[in-house]
């Protein structure tokens, strides 16, 4: 198999520029000067350009040439190398056996706070494709991602999906909300862009990348038609969504529910005492009978909000953890994108109506 290397790819610019970026060492210590950073959304110009000179230390020695692999070799897979393992799943069910996939983020990883660190550094100069989501959901590592365009094909996924057909809420400064993954329909693009790529990169294996891409559209098409189906075993006055971050807009639209997060839909934005008032009096003035808490985040917000609740007389219960942000754990069922969609409308369902969930 003959790998074609591109340079260049798709890329998305400003990527980085909407929060504080950073690059860790493996121990978690600050990679040169410029590692630490703010979560404050008013990071100062002078420590961003520091971020900048401490990123560089680190791939100023692999553009020269000194740790980067030369790729492209005959009889061996593709390196492709993923930010999330939503995106890592697409790319093994695409790609099967003639793709290396290694994803930087793990169960349970919040992307909006993710920091690249040395090691991921190296693992995506030595990519033959990277793929990563972007409108700003790997924000903190997004100006990594835009240097390494100018080497290795780089694709933004989410730049399969329809520009009118992503939400832009008003409080987000004019950004798209990220959380494509949540629409299954929108998710199908994504495989379809995944398939292009590898086949643009391996022309000799387009014939069995379409293939798979076939079989996996047709599973989530069943997938989509899973979700209405339980979706409508709800009564439409529960049928409200409540989470710790503003994550499921995407599900809401798709499959007929309202939805209300405490926290934005960046994880970085925290939760006031007037956030968690104001979620508790929706709660008691529409009766609403499950909150749920999410795998990527602390579920103490959500543990206040249901304090508050309790305290002005009614009763919320918590419906059960849901993967916003990430997969679940190998050997969860949730560790994959079907079944990690499967658990979270199978716990939608159990929680709002109180069923024992299976």
């Amino acid at each position: 198999m003959t790998v074609e290397r591109k340079a260049g790819g798709v890329r998305q610019r400003g990527e980085g520029a909407r929060e504080a970026a950073g690059v860790q060492r493996a121990d978690g210590k600050p990679a040169g000067r410029g590692g630490s950073t703010s979560r404050a959304r008013s990071r100062k110009r002078g420590g961003w350009l520091g971020w900048l000179a401490g990123v560089w230390v680190l791939l100023a020695p692999l553009l020269a040439g000194g740790c980067a692999e030369e790729s492209g070799g005959e009889g061996r897979a593709i390196r492709a190398v993923t930010t999330t393992g939503l995106i890592g799943d697409v790319v093994r069910r695409v790609g099967g056996d003639r793709v290396e996939v290694t994803s930087l983020m793990g169960p349970g990883v919040d992307p909006h706070l993710y920091k690249a660190r040395e090691g991921d550094v190296r693992r995506l100069f030595r990519a033959d494709v990277i793929f990563y989501n972007g409108l700003h959901l790997e924000a903190r590592m997004g100006e990594v991602l835009e240097r390494m365009g100018d080497r290795t094909r780089t694709v933004a996924v989410t730049d399969a999906v329809p520009r009118e057909r992503l939400l832009a809420p008003p409080e987000f400064e004019g950004a798209y909300d990220p959380h494509v993954w949540f629409d299954v329909t929108l998710w199908m693009a994504v495989v379809e862009r995944v398939r292009d790529e590898l086949a643009a990169l391996d022309p000799e294996g387009r014939e069995e990348y379409e293939v798979n891409a076939a079989a996996y559209l047709a599973e989530l098409e069943g997938l989509h038609r899973y979700v209405l189906e339980q979706a409508a075993r709800i009564p439409a006055e529960w049928r409200v969504l409540i989470t710790a971050h503003d994550a499921f807009n995407y599900f809401g639209r798709a499959y007929g529910f309202e939805v209300r997060g405490l926290q934005g839909i960046s994880t970085a934005t925290e939760a006031g005492t007037g956030d968690v008032q104001a979620l508790a009096s929706f709660i008691v003035g529409r009766r609403i009978p499950a909150m749920f808490v999410e795998s990527s985040v602390s579920p103490r917000t959500i543990e206040a909000v249901q304090a508050a609740v309790r305290a002005r007389g009614f009763e919320v219960r918590i419906g059960g953890q849901l993967h916003s942000d990430a997969l679940g754990p190998e050997g969860s069922g949730a560790d994959t994108y079907v079944g990690m969609v499967r658990h979270n409308i199978d716990t939608i369902v159990s929680g709002l109506l109180g069923e024992q969930a299976a």
